[in-house]
């Protein structure tokens, strides 16, 4: 698998260029078989540096080689994928915050993405109300 396409390399390599800024994670890296998540936010120029929020049992921002996660061998002669529907949706804050409280950051989506559907959900339902009200 493609661990990273021209587009997202492309705009990791700008986010790096603005530092200090609340980036919205560009892409998410997963061990199938475990522990492991990386949602990156940021590319050094030199093309192997990333920033984002990693979890390898703990949730932490921080930096790490996008080499080493590629030579990264695991059973059945796979290697850490990249999550193909996912959509960063919020700042890295917000997820760096969800996962410490939820304690990963596969909780920390399990957990940001409800909340939104139901606040989605909840403001259908007042739009609705003031539909009926006129």
């Amino acid at each position: 698998m493609i661990l990273l396409t021209r587009t997202q390399r492309a705009q990791l390599l700008a986010n790096g260029r603005q530092r200090g800024v609340d980036h919205v994670p560009v892409v998410k890296f997963f061990n199938p078989f475990g522990a492991g998540v990386w949602l990156a936010t940021e590319l050094d120029e030199d093309g192997d540096v990333m920033f984002g929020l990693a979890d390898v049992g703990c949730p932490e921002l921080g930096s790490w080689s996008f080499s080493e996660l590629e030579s990264i061998r695991l059973p059945f002669g796979m290697g850490i994928e990249r999550d193909l529907l996912f959509t960063g949706d919020f700042p890295i804050s917000v997820w760096a915050e969800a996962a410490r409280a939820a304690g990963s950051a596969r909780g920390a989506e399990r957990r940001l993405y409800t909340r939104a559907r139901d606040d989605a959900g909840s403001a259908l339902k007042a739009a609705d109300t003031e539909t009926r009200k006129d």
